[in-house]
């Protein structure tokens, strides 16, 4: 069983991972509309990751015996800018999340919760792969521009992520 303190942060992490995929979904939405459909692609598919991430939060919780409570989730922006712009903002968003990952650690340490200890180490690597990635995809764009052939190629590289 969870400390109430505890059971409310990993309930507060759901909203966010579910933020998370509401975001992720937005930002398939824009690139949509902006006719870029690999782009659209690798949202949809990170979408589907984070709420596999908030599922993950929610199925612990009632391992543990705790009560899941889920909150009102904030409507994301809807308009993002360019292919750069959108990851730049997905890579703030990964640190972020990143840094909320890192206070329940800290609060699960404080706490002396083992097992929320050691199931937070695959959500601390998995947030070092988020970033790593961002970050990868950033570097590409620099690279292709902000239109044509190199842009189309980024496109369809990203239309070739597979289903995480």
């Amino acid at each position: 069983m969870f400390t109430e303190k505890l059971q409310k942060a990993l309930n507060d992490q759901i909203t966010h991972e579910l933020y998370s995929s509401y975001l992720y979904l937005s930002m398939a939405a824009h690139f949509e509309a902006a006719n870029l459909p690999g782009f659209a692609h690798w949202m949809h598919a990170q979408a589907d990751e984070e709420r596999e991430h908030g599922m993950k939060f929610f199925e612990f919780i009632y391992d543990r015996g705790g009560r899941v409570k889920l909150q009102a989730i904030e409507q994301p922006p809807t308009e993002f800018g360019s292919p750069l712009q959108v990851f730049e903002q997905v890579l703030g968003h990964e640190q972020k999340v990143t840094s909320l990952i890192n206070d329940l650690y800290a609060l699960a340490q404080q706490e002396k919760d083992y097992p929320t200890q050691v199931m937070l180490h695959w959500f601390i690597d998995e947030q070092v792969e988020e970033e790593k990635n961002a970050a990868a995809i950033i570097e590409l764009l620099k690279l292709a521009g902000e239109s044509g052939p190199a842009l189309l190629m980024a496109d369809r590289q990203l239309g070739s992520r597979a289903g995480d």
